[in-house]
């Protein structure tokens, strides 16, 4: 298992950018695919963005496409995903995740998961 910890969360006026982080520890030598889903209040938890291993793939939800980007430092363990024009409907608890399957978007593939953090955009 690895563990999940993410940060950079707060309150960004609309049309910024913010950029969130999240740090795993623990079993991090494996080749685990890393993905960013969010919740907003009264709403399923949605996918947003997944890398694969190296870096070299990536996919991501239509309604952030061109404006987020998901990057990883593996050396640094880290995963980030960069909020940019960042929009109210972008308000979520923003998660990170961890899966051993090659680059899915599938929300059951993943395994591990951090404790979230609070993105809010005003608008």
């Amino acid at each position: 298992q690895v563990q999940l910890v993410e940060s950079g969360g707060g309150l960004v006026q609309a049309g910024g950018s913010l950029r969130v982080s999240c740090a795993a520890s623990g079993r991090t030598r494996s080749s685990y695919t890393m993905g960013w889903f969010r919740q907003a209040p009264g709403k399923e938890r949605e996918f947003v963005a997944a890398i694969s291993w190296r870096g070299g793939s990536t996919y991501y939800a239509d309604s952030v496409k061109g404006r987020f980007t998901i990057s990883r430092d593996n050396a640094k363990t880290t995963v980030y995903l960069q909020m940019n024009s960042l929009k109210p409907e972008d308000t979520a608890v923003y998660y990170c995740a961890a899966t051993l399957r090659v680059l899915t978007t599938n929300i059951e593939d993943f395994g591990s998961w951090g404790q979230g953090t609070q993105v809010t955009v005003s608008s």
